[in-house]
C-alpha cells in the first residue's frame, strides 16, 4: 500500500473556483461554479461526471494552465498563478510527438528543466523501464499500439518527479482489455510505493474505474459544473468487481448521477427562456430505438437497473445516460434513481411499424424538444421553406459553448431527419420543411 509521509498534508487546495466561457458580445457562459477541493498526499482522487462537467476544465487550472475567473488554487501551499512544476498531466489523446521517439518524447520535459543530456537520459530510460517499455526506447509512436503510447505518455509524466499527476480521462481511447491492464499496472506501481509522485487526480467518466482505482470520488453535475456528492471508498485494495460490496457502491453511484438527470431541468436550467437553449444529450436514433427494444424484454420488461443493464449491454456510463436521457427528454423514458423505465409512449413506440414509429417519434421531438419546434416554425414561417443552419448555430451560442452548440444542432438534425420532420443538406448548409403545407 502507498505509504504517505503525511497523509494529512494538503498537497492541493482549491477553494470558491469559478470559471465563466467568454462569447464575444454574447453572454459569458458559467462552466464551473464554487468549486471548493482538496488533494491530500497519499489519495488517489476521482473526479466523476458526465462529459461536459467541466471536470478536464478544473484539471487545467490546477495545472496552472488557465487562469480561473474566481477563485483560488494552491499547491503545496504556494498560489497557482502560471504553468506549476509541481504536476504533471497524462492526457487521453496520448499528445506525443511523432517524429520524436520514445526515449525523445519521454525526456522533452527534462530538456525544459535544462538538465545535462546524460542525467536526462538515465531518468527518461528509468522512467520507460518502470513503465514496461523497456526495449522500445527507440520506437516512434506509429510503432506503438495505443495502450503503448499512453505508457509513454505516462512514463514523460512521471520523468519529471511531480508531486501530484493528473489524469485527464487516460483510459478512454483504449479498448476494454487494454485500458483493463493499463489500470491495474498503474495500480500496482503505486500500492508498491514505485512512483515519484504523492497523489493522483483523475478525471473519468466511468463509473467502475472510479471505485476500481480511487479513494474517493467527487461526483460533478454539469451545467455548470459543481461538486454533488463526496463518495469516500474503503474497499481494501486490490478490488473485485463481483464483490458485492463493490457492486453496492457502483449502484448508488448511478443512482446519486440520474437523481442528478432526473432533477436537470429543475436544478441546472436546462430549458431556460424559449427553451433553445437546453443541451442535447444526443444519441442516434438507431441507439434510442435499439435501448427501447432492449428495455421492453425479458429480463427487463421495460424497467432496468442501470447498472446492470449497461453490463448487459456492453455500454460505458457516457454512452448510456445520453440515450437514456434523450429518451426521458422525449418522454418514451423515465429515468430516476439508477433505474431506467419504459413510458407507456415507449412501450407502444416498440410494437409499431417503421411508418408508425416515425409518425410517433415526429409528435414527440415537436412537443418535448423546444429547438426542433423553434427550427419547424421558422420553415414554416418562410415563404422558400428553408433556413441556413448557421442561424441556429448562432442562437444557440447565445446559451452555450461553440462546441455543444454543434454537438446539440448534429443532434436535433439527425432526430428530425429520422422523423421527417426537416430536412438537412449538407451541401449548402441549409435546413429545410420535408412536405412544405
Amino acid at each position: 500500500m502507498h505509504a504517505p509521509a503525511n497523509p494529512n498534508a494538503a498537497l492541493v487546495e482549491v477553494r470558491g473556483l469559478k470559471h465563466l466561457y467568454h462569447k464575444g458580445g454574447a453572454s459569458d457562459l458559467l462552466v464551473l461554479d464554487d468549486v471548493d477541493l482538496t488533494l491530500r498526499e497519499g489519495e488517489i482522487v476521482a473526479l466523476l461526471g458526465r462529459s461536459g462537467s467541466g471536470k478536464s476544465t478544473l484539471l487545467r487550472i490546477i495545472a496552472g494552465l488557465l487562469p480561473p475567473s474566481a477563485g483560488t488554487v494552491a499547491i503545496g501551499g504556494r498560489p497557482v498563478d502560471g504553468p506549476a512544476p509541481e504536476v504533471a498531466m497524462v492526457f487521453q489523446s496520448f499528445a506525443l510527438f511523432p517524429w520524436l521517439t520514445v526515449l525523445e518524447n519521454v525526456e522533452i520535459g527534462l530538456e525544459a528543466q535544462g538538465l545535462p543530456s546524460e542525467e536526462r537520459r538515465q531518468r527518461a530510460l528509468g522512467a520507460i523501464d518502470l513503465i514496461g517499455l523497456d526495449g522500445f526506447e527507440s520506437a516512434y509512436p506509429k510503432e506503438l499500439s495505443g495502450g503503448m503510447r499512453q505508457r509513454v505518455g505516462l512514463a514523460r509524466a512521471l520523468v519529471v518527479h511531480p508531486q501530484v499527476l493528473l489524469m485527464d480521462e487516460p483510459f478512454s481511447a483504449l479498448d476494454v482489455l487494454t485500458a483493463e491492464t493499463l489500470r491495474t499496472d498503474l495500480l500496482e506501481l503505486w500500492a508498491e510505493g514505485r512512483m515519484p509522485i504523492e497523489a493522483i487526480l483523475m478525471v473519468t467518466h466511468n463509473i467502475e474505474e472510479a471505485v476500481l482505482m480511487c479513494d474517493r470520488i467527487l461526483v460533478f453535475s454539469s451545467n455548470p459544473g459543481r461538486i454533488v456528492a463526496e463518495i469516500m471508498v474503503e474497499l481494501p485494495q486490490p478490488r473485485n468487481r463481483l464483490d458485492p460490496e463493490f457492486r453496492a457502491l457502483v449502484d448508488d453511484i448511478y443512482g446519486r448521477m440520474t437523481a442528478r438527470v432526473a432533477a436537470a431541468p429543475a436544478k441546472e436550467g436546462l430549458p431556460s427562456g424559449n427553451g433553445i437553449g437546453m443541451i442535447l444529450p444526443g444519441g442516434s436514433t438507431n441507439r434510442l430505438a435499439g435501448l427501447m427494444e432492449a428495455l421492453v424484454t425479458p429480463p427487463f420488461n421495460g424497467d432496468a437497473d442501470l447498472p446492470r443493464l449497461a453490463e448487459e449491454l456492453g455500454l460505458e456510463v457516457d454512452e448510456l445516460f445520453p440515450i437514456a436521457e434523450s429518451l426521458q427528454l422525449l418522454r418514451f423514458a423515465e429515468v430516476a434513481e439508477g433505474d431506467i423505465r419504459l413510458t407507456e409512449a415507449g412501450r407502444r413506440f416498440v410494437d409499431l411499424d417503421v411508418d408508425d414509429r416515425k409518425r410517433l417519434f415526429a409528435q414527440h421531438l415537436i412537443s418535448y424538444v423546444p429547438l426542433a419546434a423553434h427550427i419547424k416554425r421558422i420553415l414554416d414561417e418562410r415563404p422558400s421553406h428553408r433556413a441556413p443552419a448557421i442561424r441556429f448555430q448562432d442562437e444557440l451560442e447565445d446559451h452555450m459553448s461553440e462546441d455543444y452548440a454543434q454537438e446539440t444542432l448534429r443532434a436535433v438534425t439527425s432526430w428530425a431527419r429520422y422523423a421527417e420532420v426537416f430536412a438537412y443538406d449538407e451541401a449548402t448548409g441549409a435546413f429545410s420543411l420535408e412536405n412544405p403545407s
